[in-house]
């Protein structure tokens, strides 16, 4: 801190940090000489989140009012001005900050590249923070930060227009930096002797040790001198806030054996603040940190405490019961107990109503790895503890955590092409974090089934889909990929009703219209077909205009007829069957009356279908589809058949429920 703070109060968020505050208000301000864009970096711990905190207090026009802001130094202070677009990185992929950035401007593009250009034609510039970089990503060992950093953040920088402050780890800082022109960016770097804020250290040491903001009443924290020095002597010692917080934590919940005047049990590091409590209390420090290494490789927002002893055990490789059972104390400073609301999950199962687990900070999570003999090793062991936690293999059984997160470990175990087989996971896991899982899988690696479930994942993780709707779509999609056991598990082995049946699908481009019919025999019943209007030379096709070849209706020239150049397909409806000799003018079209009386009705939007009851006026299936569609027909029967521009298929409507289809 500066002299400044001798006459001037300190943000009460932050408690220091002027040099960078002046910084980022001048940058705010636009001020003479202030850079456009403006890159915060330090360790893991150093502090930039908190200062990017505090800052935004300051930037928001509401919240500022809450502010001593006429006490505190006003080069601190950046001048009152509408709210900065803020979309925070955590947990999101690249594309999904990019799309809050567009929603937050009401943005009208359909791709990454129309986002940039459009916000460069914007008629005022525009000001943009950007937190929680390192947090990107709903699965850590996806790299999805410097994802962001490449694919979003850079390209906003190159914007003149956009002026804009991102908080993002140090060797990203570095590259974001390197791309830029001299004295358009400026690096505040926390941790280095021009931004380190010592005396703020000391501060925060001193306020946390007092029992006035909520800190046990003991003989150091109660008496000012003796709380001021044991304050000084941490803020010297530690090398970030995180370590002073961990310092004092560890002290406040085991003060037995501590002794003030001993700096040599206060830690510099987050490495020492782990080995100098476990010896503190009479532990081995590799114990301490094998209790923390499920923590430090977990995924989401923490693991629920009754796996969290399996895992311990996983990793260590031995039965740790009897030391997680005393454990609480040891591990306790380093443990953040989060009760997740109750709330029933898919398939039955509780996902609600229970603790998680996790650690305060990544930086601890960072330690603990590096600690670690092998990541990969201890990322297997966990996986395989995973698997054996779903019961019968039943993924609709699994603990949430399992069935959501078991991608993200065994990605980092370099198992998850080897776990991209069963259906059931397909189905039941979260589509979010398992598609950014199998997306950083190279596709060579993936098999056919991971491929078709790639290829669905937009429109899983688009229409946040239940279980029930995720295997609709998934049961259509193995079938067009040419997997109909996979299909036909998912209608038998996982007990899911589907609102249909995929019959076929049939990879013909360029379908320009299809129709439903029936072709008369001269015994038995009709065959039920469909006729498909494709491109003149498609194999098996008939061209329009060829001897005896009418359009399907008939000749009207209506329904998947077609007009010069076009030819027709005819082919089963129920069947899989092709039936290229067909003359399409023998097939016969269903009445208006027959389709007034059939149960199903059938409504089209630009990228929607929907087939409803007529008698309830309810729908029982609802579709979507990546590529738009180019046609539909329902028969009577209640089989319909869709053409998009990949192809048609034919799915048998089951009225008993809603879903969803590609």
């Amino acid at each position: 801190m500066t002299d400044s703070t001798d006459v001037y109060a300190p943000h009460p968020h932050i408690g220091g940090r002027v040099a960078a505050l002046r910084a980022l208000a001048a940058w705010r301000g636009a001020a003479p000489g202030a850079p456009r864009v403006v890159v915060l970096t330090g360790g893991s711990g150093s502090g930039r989140s908190r200062l990017l905190t505090g800052f935004l207090m300051l930037c928001e026009p509401e919240y500022r009012k809450r502010l001593p802001l006429d006490e505190m130094d006003p080069s601190t202070v950046p001048p009152e001005l509408p709210a900065p677009a803020v979309p925070s990185a955590e947990g999101l992929t690249a594309a999904q900050v990019l799309w809050l950035l567009a929603d937050h401007y009401g943005l009208n593009a359909t791709s990454v590249e129309g986002v940039h250009a459009e916000l460069a034609a914007l008629d005022e510039p525009v000001t943009v923070v950007v937190p929680d970089v390192d947090r990107a990503g709903p699965v850590r060992a996806a790299g999805e930060p410097a994802r962001l950093v490449r694919e979003v953040l850079a390209p906003l920088a190159a914007i003149e227009t956009v002026r804009l402050l991102a908080e993002v780890p140090r060797p990203l800082a570095a590259e974001l930096a390197a791309g830029l022109p001299s004295g358009t960016v400026q690096v505040i770097d926390l941790d280095e002797p021009e931004w380190a804020d010592p005396a703020g250290l000391v501060l925060h040491a001193r306020a946390a040790l007092n029992p006035e903001f909520g800190a046990p009443e003991l003989p150091f924290t109660v008496d000012p001198a003796a709380r001021l020095a044991l304050g000084a002597a941490i803020g010297r010692r530690a090398g970030s806030p995180l370590v002073v917080e961990l310092a004092v934590t560890c002290i406040l919940m085991a003060p037995e054996g501590f002794d003030p005047a001993d700096e040599s049990l206060l830690p510099t590091s987050v490495g020492e603040a782990l080995d100098l409590h476990a010896r503190r209390l009479g532990a081995d420090p590799r114990t301490l940190r094998l209790l923390l290494a499920p923590l430090a490789l977990a995924e989401g927002d923490g693991i629920p405490v009754h796996l969290w002893a399996r895992l311990v055990s996983a990793v260590a490789g031995q039965d740790m019961s009897e030391a997680i059972a005393g454990g609480m104390l040891l591990a306790g400073p380093f443990v953040q107990p989060e009760e997740q609301a109750a709330d029933a999950a898919e398939g039955g199962q509780e996902d609600g109503g229970r603790t998680l687990l996790r650690l305060p900070h990544p930086a601890i999570g960072e330690e603990v790895r590096a600690g670690l003999p092998s990541v990969r090793a201890a990322q297997t062991q966990i996986a395989m503890a995973l698997l054996e936690a779903v019961p019968e293999q039943d993924w609709g059984k699994a603990d949430p955590y399992v069935r959501d997160h078991i991608a993200g470990h065994t990605l980092e175990a370099g198992l998850l092409p080897q776990l991209l087989t069963d259906p059931g996971l397909f189905v039941h896991a979260d589509p979010v974090p398992l598609r950014a899982a199998v997306e950083a899988v190279p596709f060579e690696e993936l098999g056919a089934p991971a491929r078709a479930y790639l290829r669905t994942a937009p429109l899983l993780t688009r229409t946040q889909a239940s279980a029930t709707l995720r295997a609709a779509l998934l049961e259509t999609a193995f079938a067009e990929d040419g997997l109909p056991e996979y299909a036909e598990a998912i209608h038998g082995r996982l007990g899911i009703e589907l609102p249909w049946q995929t019959l076929w699908s049939l990879p013909v481009p360029g379908i320009s219209a299809v129709t439903v019919g029936s072709l008369p025999r001269s015994e038995g019943p009709a065959t039920p077909v469909a006729v498909l209007a494709v491109p003149a030379g498609t194999p098996g096709a008939r061209p329009i205009g060829e001897p005896g070849a009418g359009s399907a209706d008939g000749g009207s020239g209506e329904g998947a007829g077609g007009g010069p150049g076009s030819a027709v397909l005819v082919h089963g409806l129920v069947q899989p069957d092709q039936l290229g000799d067909t003359d399409p003018a023998q097939i016969l079209r269903p009445s208006e009356d027959e389709r007034a009386a059939a149960p199903l009705g059938l409504s089209r939007g630009a990228d929607y279908l929907r087939v409803w009851d007529r008698a309830s006026q309810e729908v029982v299936a609802a579709l979507i589809s990546d590529t738009p569609f180019t046609a539909a027909d329902l028969s009577p029967e209640g089989i319909l058949v869709v053409a998009t521009e990949r192809g048609a298929k034919a799915l048998r409507i089951r009225p008993t429920g809603a879903g969803i289809a590609s």
